[in-house]
């Protein structure tokens, strides 16, 4: 009789699965919101109201898009 190696249950995968791409998802909101609030401190330190919030809101919504797609793509291969 041969020990037949586990495969891990089914249960196991889909918890692995929310946890990779909840973590995905916080670095996209945790990167825009970084952003918006950087900027809204710069224009509140400058007094040039929505130029920096736009900028950065851009620039973090940018970084969070390319974070994301680089952690989907990554955890593809695997």
């Amino acid at each position: 009789m041969q020990n037949k190696p586990s495969k891990p249950s089914n249960r196991k995968q889909r918890f692995d699965g929310f946890i990779k791409y909840s973590n995905i998802t916080f670095q996209l909101i945790a990167a825009i919101f970084l952003g918006v609030w950087g900027g809204m401190r710069l224009d509140a330190w400058l007094g040039s109201k929505p130029w920096f919030t736009v900028i950065l809101s851009l620039l973090g919504l940018s970084a969070g898009m390319y974070l994301s797609l680089k952690d989907f793509i990554g955890r593809k291969k695997d």
